[in-house]
């Protein structure tokens, strides 16, 4: 999910040690634009999502990626957005491919080619994003099958 705003407050930093080694957690809150502006804070995972809010001058306009988790404790529900990407934002310009993300596999790598008027329709097999049909068998005269 994406969101933009304005960059208002930095977080303090929190640090420690685990099993897996250290670890560093930093956060941020922007201010939504519109008619009824919205504070949203966000919390930043490991030293490279921290300095990249740090790194953007206060106040300037912020495109975030975030991913939104929710857990329980105590029959109490809990919600983080959790940035995986601050970058500045610049109106009218289009945002840059997110980091990672997931691809539908089953789009074609192209889009397949229009017949230009007076040319005859290249066959299936020879257009991008389709496959060759299958190889017709002959069939033998008591073969009731359709096909």
């Amino acid at each position: 999910m994406e969101i933009t705003g304005k960059l208002i407050q930095l977080l303090p930093e929190v640090s420690g040690e685990s099993a897996r080694g250290p670890w560093v957690r930093g956060g941020f809150v922007i201010e939504t634009d519109g008619e009824y502006p919205r504070k949203v804070a966000f919390t930043a995972f490991g030293e490279e999502r921290v300095a990249m809010a740090k790194n953007i001058p206060m106040g300037s306009p912020v495109q975030v990626t975030f991913t939104p988790e929710s857990r329980e404790f105590n029959e109490k529900w809990y919600t983080d957005l959790r940035a995986s990407r601050i970058q500045p934002f610049v109106p009218g310009q289009m945002p840059a491919a997110p980091a990672t993300g997931y691809a539908w596999a089953g789009a074609p790598a192209a889009a397949p080619q229009q017949p230009v008027a007076g040319q005859p329709a290249a066959p299936a097999a020879q257009q991008p994003g389709f496959a060759a049909a299958p190889p017709q068998m002959a069939s033998s005269p008591d073969d009731d099958l359709p096909f």
